[in-house]
């Protein structure tokens, strides 16, 4: 982008308008370890000028993009580094397909904000993040608690209770 993001997120607060910046490019492929690190900073520089909400990319497809190998597996290791950097709810994932969607989930638990999701996909998502999906019931931590019994503490990554 040509202007700096000081200038952008003014132009928008002046407009009336909150910002939310998009982390990677559609035409990179794969995150790698380094790529993912100049996400952050920049992420960083973006909140900074005011920014609300960061997004990370994954296309249309969730393949050979962001956070998807060519064959659509979900790197968890480096969405951990966007959530331990920013927090559970500052950062959003574009999760298109199911794969994707319940990738995410299982892994942060219910609290992840998944984006990009097709309209007929909204309430299985929703309906899976609430547990009551049969696929759920293998995630403890997707789990809803049992009648009459007090919620038990859900078993979370490390990223997501830093950032609660």
């Amino acid at each position: 982008m040509p202007l700096p993001a000081a200038e952008v997120v003014h132009m928008a607060h002046s407009r009336g308008l909150d910002v939310q910046f998009e982390l990677g490019k559609k035409h990179l492929g794969s995150f790698t370890s380094d790529v993912v690190q100049q996400l952050v900073d920049q992420g960083k520089r973006w909140l900074d000028a005011g920014a609300l909400e960061l997004v990370v990319e994954a296309r249309e497809s969730a393949r050979d993009v962001g956070l998807f190998d060519a064959t659509g597996n979900f790197n968890a290791r480096y969405a951990e580094r966007f959530v331990e950097a920013f927090g559970i709810k500052t950062v959003s994932f574009e999760a298109p397909y199911k794969p994707s969607q319940f990738a995410l989930l299982n892994h942060f638990g219910p609290a992840v904000r998944v984006c990009n999701v097709r309209l007929e996909e909204l309430l299985r998502v929703e309906i899976y993040r609430r547990g009551l999906h049969s696929d759920a019931f293998l995630h403890e931590n997707l789990r809803p608690p049992r009648p009459g019994s007090k919620p038990q503490k859900s078993q979370r990554t490390p990223a997501y209770a830093a950032h609660r």
